[in-house]
Order: C-alpha cells, then sequence, then structure tokens
C-alpha cells in the first residue's frame, strides 16, 4: 500500500471533511527477531484471510464515529524490514478511532493472519 496515496483518496471522499478528525495509522513490518524468544529470523511465511479481514473491517466501520477503515495485509514469504499489515482507521474524535483502532489491529492480526516463522 502506498500509505500517501491511501491517505489522499480519503481525504477526497465525499464527506471526508464533515467525519473526519483523526486517522490512525498501522504498518506492521516484518522483524528480523521472534517476539516469542528473541531468536534470529530470516523470513515469514505469510497468510492473510482476505476475506475475513473485510468482515472484520465492514463490520467496526459501522462502530460510532468511524467514517472509513482501510486494510491491506501482504501475503508469501517475506523478509525483515518488508511491510506486513496496514491498517488505516478515520473517524470523527480520538476517542473513537482509538477504540476502534486497538480492537481492529487486534482482531485482525488474532483472526485473519496466520504467520510461520522461518528461522536462520
Amino acid at each position: 500500500m502506498d500509505i500517501n496515496k491511501a491517505l489522499a483518496d480519503l481525504k477526497r471522499e465525499p464527506g471526508f471533511a464533515d467525519h473526519v478528525g483523526m486517522m490512525l495509522i498501522h504498518n506492521g513490518v516484518v522483524r528480523s527477531w521472534s517476539r516469542k524468544d528473541k531468536n534470529n529470523v530470516v523470513a515469514v511465511r505469510v497468510k492473510p484471510d482476505h476475506d475475513r479481514i473485510a468482515a472484520i473491517c465492514k463490520e467496526m466501520q459501522q462502530r460510532e464515529g468511524i467514517f472509513r477503515i482501510v486494510a491491506e495485509a501482504n501475503e508469501g514469504e517475506l523478509q525483515p524490514g518488508d511491510d506486513l499489515l496496514f491498517l488505516i482507521v478515520a473517524g470523527d474524535i480520538r476517542e473513537n478511532v482509538k477504540e476502534v483502532f486497538a480492537e481492529l489491529l487486534d482482531r485482525v492480526k488474532a483472526e485473519a493472519v496466520t504467520k510461520e516463522e522461518v528461522f536462520g
């Protein structure tokens, strides 16, 4: 995802200026170490469930104050430093946006993305 283009596209949507006062962005990146035990990671095999991600986004976009949610998960064997997951939550005020953003991130990672670390 080109994050600058995605943000510019959102800003061009009808109603944006009337409904958005905050956007939060997540850019998940492949680490060179395992979260579990700090072992050296040379790659990560990623399999997103794109339909599940879309369903979660659609559900959460109905929450109070949320204007739009954009998500993109990369797939395949990714190297440390590669982009893994992009999320954007655009909404009215920080209390609404922060709550939805945190839940969205946790749910997408738990329910819709599987990862297998390759150690080296």
